[in-house]
């Protein structure tokens, strides 16, 4: 799928002075270029909730510091009944380490959500391709990358089986923060942001699946201890996209890889087996499990403790798939089995957390200490990894394919004990296990 850049204005100011800048070398002629345009994908609507409403604009509500009975009896602003204990908020994210796209409701396949972690930047090193996530130095600048999912929409005008995007499953919209260089160069990228003859975003589209198994090379790439083979899609890479995130466009080690439908990350730690389920879970790029559950109120626990460093510490940062509110503080702790809307779900194991949430999504400035000090200050609480904190639960759906919505209601159907076994590599089995 060719990419489209073009100015957006069509002015003869606009025009004249982006040729007399690149004519006198101020600018290179790619930084001057407009973003690809931002029209409708022909033949395809946008998932996701519109980019100013998201279910989590109150989440630093006091009314979510405490928990609530699951029999209180809740009632929404037209009089009808909620269930007390229900999902708030769903999120997919389909770059790994890009911002996440908010959903009303979620179809969930047998990696998770559908689109979550199928994209991922890797590097290229001695070792061969590598994931590279908001955790590795200098990768903070993931977190401004943005995405948009356009899928085929029958009920289009333009929809038409021959058009490209339809035949790809859709597209990806992915979006970053215009590169500006230091010096001459940068001022005057600066001034035309600045009066608005460039935008301060540039963006491409790419295929959310290959129209031909050939279409991409298909090569390893090492997340945690896997090393799946994945689909190559560096080819759709805009040059200053290898510049906003630190790389010399024309010798650059970055690649952006799709994950491979017929090579999949089979999850046995912790998670049923095969001949319990009927199939045995299996994820993308995520990190561990298929899905990532977080209680609003644990969170606002958390973020209470962190206030003095980070007044507002927002649940994005933990990038959960599902958030719930209901539970009081910390009661998903020993949950095993819980029933969301009409699909049950097995809790594998508390979600042990990293250095990741010290980014913040909306700067992507990463804090030198938390919440990670006050995590561990506290939450070290799971035998199998007492060096690292837990906050939220992993979980694998009881079956392959089913719907989630805001709303639903969330029952515990059983509770146990939790312990946390390490990542395995391929062929490794942990006794008892």
């Amino acid at each position: 799928m060719s990419q489209v850049t073009m100015p957006e204005e069509n002015s003869l100011i606009s025009l004249g002075i982006a040729l007399l800048c690149v004519t006198i070398g101020l600018v290179p002629l790619w930084a001057l270029l407009k973003s690809p345009l931002r029209q409708q994908p022909k033949g395809c609507r946008r998932i996701g909730l519109s980019n100013n409403s998201s279910n989590l604009a109150d989440e630093f509500d006091q009314k979510y510091a405490q928990g609530t009975s699951p029999d209180q009896i809740t009632v929404d602003s037209n009089g009808g009944h909620l269930p007390p204990w229900r999902v708030k908020a769903l999120f997919t994210y389909p770059i790994k380490s890009c911002r996440g796209i908010e959903l009303q409701t979620a179809h969930v396949v047998s990696t998770g959500l559908q689109f979550d972690r199928q994209f991922a930047f890797a590097e290229r090193t001695s070792a061969g391709w590598t994931c590279r996530t908001l955790r590795n130095a200098g990768f903070q600048r993931l977190a401004l990358i943005h995405t948009e999912i356009w899928i085929p929409d029958p009920s289009s005008r333009e929809y038409d089986e021959r058009r490209p995007e339809v035949q790809s499953g859709g597209v990806m919209q992915v979006s970053y923060p215009r590169p500006i260089p230091s010096g001459l160069h940068g001022l005057v990228i600066q001034m035309g942001i600045t009066t608005r003859l460039l935008t301060a975003r540039l963006s491409f589209r790419l295929p959310l699946h290959p129209a031909s198994p050939t279409e991409y090379p298909t090569i390893p790439v090492k997340i945690w201890k896997d090393t799946p083979l994945a689909y190559d899609y560096g080819t759709h890479l805009p040059p200053s996209l290898h510049v906003y995130l630190g790389f010399d466009p024309n010798n650059s080690p970055l690649s952006l890889f799709r994950a491979h439908p017929s090579h999949r990350r089979e999850i046995f730690r912790n998670a049923p087996r095969k001949e319990h389920l009927g199939f045995q879970p299996h994820t993308a790029f995520a990190d561990a499990y298929p899905i990532h559950l977080l209680n609003i109120t644990s969170h606002h626990d958390v973020a209470g403790r962190c206030a003095e460093s980070i007044p507002h510490l927002s649940m994005r940062r933990f990038r959960a798939n599902i958030i719930i509110q209901g539970p009081g503080p910390f009661a998903e702790d020993h949950w095993k089995k819980v029933l969301i809307g009409k699909t049950e779900v097995y809790a594998a194991c508390r979600t042990v957390r990293c250095l990741l949430p010290n980014v913040d999504p909306d700067t992507g400035e990463r804090h030198r200490a938390e919440p990670d000090r006050t995590l561990k200050a506290y939450r070290r609480i799971d035998e199998g990894d007492l060096t690292n904190a837990c906050l939220g639960l992993q979980l694998v759906p009881a079956v392959q394919e089913f719907c989630l919505e805001v709303g639903d209601e969330v029952k515990v159907l059983e509770t146990g004990s939790h312990r946390y076994i390490k990542m395995l590599a391929p062929g490794e089995k942990v006794e008892g296990v």
